[in-house]
């Protein structure tokens, strides 16, 4: 395990999650118990909200048009008020799916992009990235257990509201997704069973599997699975292509390597609920890094947005 030296940004954040680092030393992030898109300013900590998205948050990006896009689980968890940390609870009764979300920085206007894919119901999209070609791939953690084994858990849309389409079925409570730096892979971790797997990208939206069996998981390859006492949640690929995932249980961020053959866990102490990572060129000092070795991390169960410098180059995601 990996020490580092961990710098608080912010603190009072209701389970922050899909981090934003943007150059002007802000970033954006989504509070999932709180039903916000905020931004937090670097150098003061302060917390201004965005938009009110209600539901629940749970990821973000930004799109080609300058929007950012929200994965909105639609309120997909309970939560209960107590001194301890702040954790997700049971899916509540009244949850009848959630949905694509397309936000306007400078109104606060939110929109429904998407809430279904081939006439059936997103049930709790949970995080999402852009390729280079202006779509983005998303995954719907409400498919697991065996429920809805007829839905996707992975998906790729079009920004502009055209499309959505199925990629990988089978999945098990997908949560966070990534692509490789050439963009000719796509990443997902599976929570409960604390796995990540891996397809080749054929084509903006399509996937090509990695093993001979494709019947489960549409032919993805294993890459990590840490064992029992270890959940996996949203990620982010790094400049030299380890993907890293925010890891429950151990508290921190497990960084995997392309190939899969080394991981690595740099602790966050945060109660068992780290959740998300970003990369960022600006420093908590202000200072610019073109490498982009600055993470931001969200540790959700005591609501602080923290950083602290990467051992490798981070990565700039693309925009479309």
């Amino acid at each position: 395990m990996a020490a580092v030296e961990v710098v608080e940004i912010t603190s009072g954040l209701r389970f922050p999650e899909g981090p934003i680092a943007l150059d002007d030393g802000t970033v954006l992030l989504v509070e999932v118990a709180r039903g916000t898109l905020s931004r937090v300013t670097v150098a003061t900590g302060a917390i201004d909200v965005v938009a009110e998205c209600g539901g629940g948050p749970n990821g973000a990006a930004r799109g080609p048009d300058g929007m950012v896009y929200v994965a909105n689980n639609g309120g997909y968890f309970s939560w209960a008020e107590s001194d301890g940390p702040t954790i997700p609870g049971p899916r509540p009764d009244a949850h009848d799916g959630g949905s694509i979300q397309r936000v306007d920085l400078g109104t606060g206007v939110v929109e429904t992009l998407y809430d279904a894919c081939d006439g059936q119901r997103l049930v709790a999209p949970n995080d999402l990235v852009f390729d280079a070609h202006g779509g983005f791939w998303f995954t719907d953690h409400g498919v697991q257990n065996g429920e809805h084994p007829e839905r996707p858990g992975l998906l790729y849309a079009q920004a502009d509201g055209s499309s959505i389409v199925g990629a990988a079925y089978g999945t098990n409570a997908a949560n966070g997704i990534g692509l490789s730096p050439l963009g000719d892979r796509v990443y997902l971790a599976e929570t409960h069973h604390a796995k990540l797997w891996e397809w080749a990208v054929s084509a903006p939206g399509a996937i090509a599997a990695l093993t001979d069996d494709d019947s489960v998981r549409s032919g993805g390859r294993l890459l990590a699975d840490p064992g029992p006492g270890h959940l996996y949640d949203s990620l982010a690929v790094d400049g030299a292509g380890w993907i890293c995932v925010a890891t429950i249980g151990p508290g921190g961020i497990t960084a995997v390597s392309p190939d899969g053959a080394t991981t690595e866990l740099v602790d966050v102490p945060d109660d068992f609920l780290v959740t998300n990572i970003c990369f960022g060129a600006q420093t908590p000092d202000g200072t610019m890094d073109e490498s982009r070795r600055t993470a931001y991390v969200t540790a959700s169960g005591s609501g602080r947005l923290v950083a602290l410098t990467w051992p490798r180059p981070g990565l700039e995601l693309a925009h479309g």
